[in-house]
């Protein structure tokens, strides 16, 4: 039988490439969605219930933010697709007049994020679905009908297919099982898109740490004419080695005209590399619950700001971040606040989010000038001096940039 044409027939390419790095796999283009053009690669803050905690929308408008994300199981349980639909959609319900990306369930662990693997207690998955049972109230259906049916109502510029997850670090049969049945939850999710001319449905590209599997995934999914493909299933605490391996084996292998989002990575180091083995697109919650914990993120590295060494430290978290918080307060002002007032939380989720924000913008800039590994090779020294981590290294050796 042959593979359902998806939704990208007779649609203008979502993605414009502008500029490749031409040494490695990076690549700066334009996402061209209904609310405005986003340039990429992009990293997408997570607003779960409609808005990225500790932050506005109107903050996030400020710090040049074009699209962030949102989650349709979520949602669709509270507030409900309904009031959000009366609202006039999920932009006029969180006032967001920019791009959303939505998905059934909240993507991987290991950078900051909720899955579907971290609910795995709550729920059973079938060919139907996934049944979820929460602590208080009914078992709840997510099918891949019902999966769309909510994106549709919510309106998201970016939807992505309901696909069956496991663990990264998960092997056996069970990998399998998934990767085969998201294949065909992505054909279910194709047949019941209503708006396919103004939603672009993303794939999702399972088989664990598995090449052979992988490959398969790829082979069936690219068949259909889906408007872009995200690679799923890591950063769940596997090995580093494998998961850049993973990757690059997935990027090498998606269509070079269509978007490439990696699921669920956000430590600033992932983002140099991945974008350098060919990736568009990020989400994380890592920089706003990171932050809840009073924690600044920086070129150097992270700051624990509730620790005493900050008391009398009178500088801003970064000097050369031009955010609100970093042109407003002092370490020792966030320092005193975190003891006692929830507001000091508020301010470093703002750097938090600023500083990845001008990190991609950075990466993009050095891929359009012409100079993206002597921007890594800068960017590696700064984070770790001397001692790169052996995997970033390898990684980035595989697409010609050497850091020594």
């Amino acid at each position: 039988m042959a593979a359902p044409s998806g939704t990208g027939a007779g649609r203008a390419p979502l993605l414009r490439v502008v500029a490749e790095c031409g040494q490695s796999m990076a690549r700066a283009g334009e996402l061209l969605l209904p609310h405005g053009t986003v340039p990429c690669p992009v990293f997408m803050p997570v607003g779960t219930r409609g808005t990225a905690k500790g932050i506005t929308a109107e903050q996030l408008r400020a710090l040049g933010c074009g699209l962030c994300l949102g989650n349709a199981y979520h949602l669709g349980t509270a507030p409900g697709p309904d009031v959000v639909q009366r609202a006039g959609g999920l932009h006029g319900f969180m006032g967001w007049s920019r791009n959303l990306l939505t998905r059934g369930v909240n993507y991987p662990q290991d950078s900051g994020g909720f899955q579907m693997v971290s609910l795995l207690a709550l729920c059973e998955v079938s060919e139907e679905g996934v049944r979820f049972r929460p602590p208080r109230g009914p078992a709840v259906l997510l099918s891949p009908e019902r999966c769309m049916a909510l994106q549709n109502a919510l309106g998201a510029d970016i939807v992505m297919q309901l696909d069956d997850v496991v663990s990264s670090t998960q092997t056996g049969p069970r990998v399998e099982e998934a990767m085969l049945r998201s294949v065909r939850w992505l054909d279910r999710c194709i047949a019941a898109h209503r708006r396919p001319t103004e939603q672009n449905l993303f794939a999702i590209i399972q088989g664990g740490l598995s090449p052979t599997l992988r490959r398969r995934c790829l082979a069936e999914m690219t068949q259909r004419d889906v408007p872009g493909f995200a690679i799923g299933g890591l950063s769940g605490g596997e090995d580093k080695e494998l998961f850049w391996r993973t990757v690059k084996f997935s990027t090498e292998r998606l269509p070079t005209h269509k978007p490439r989002y990696l699921m669920g990575v956000g430590y600033d180091t992932d983002l140099v590399v991945c974008v350098a083995l060919g990736c568009d697109m990020f989400d994380c919650v890592f920089p706003t619950r990171t932050a809840r914990f009073g924690s600044a993120l920086g070129p150097w590295g992270s700051l624990q700001l509730k620790n005493r060494q900050f008391a009398k430290d009178f500088r801003p978290i970064d000097e050369d971040c031009d955010c609100p918080t970093c042109q407003r307060h002092s370490r020792a002002f966030l320092h005193a606040l975190l003891r006692s007032d929830p507001a000091a939380l508020h301010h470093i989720t703002v750097h938090n989010i600023a500083y990845q924000l001008r990190l991609m913008r950075a990466v993009r800039d050095s891929i359009v000038g012409r100079r993206f590994p002597a921007f890594v090779r800068d960017f590696m020294r700064r984070r770790y001096g001397a001692n790169p981590p052996s995997w970033a290294e390898a990684a980035l050796r595989s697409v010609g940039i050497e850091l020594s």
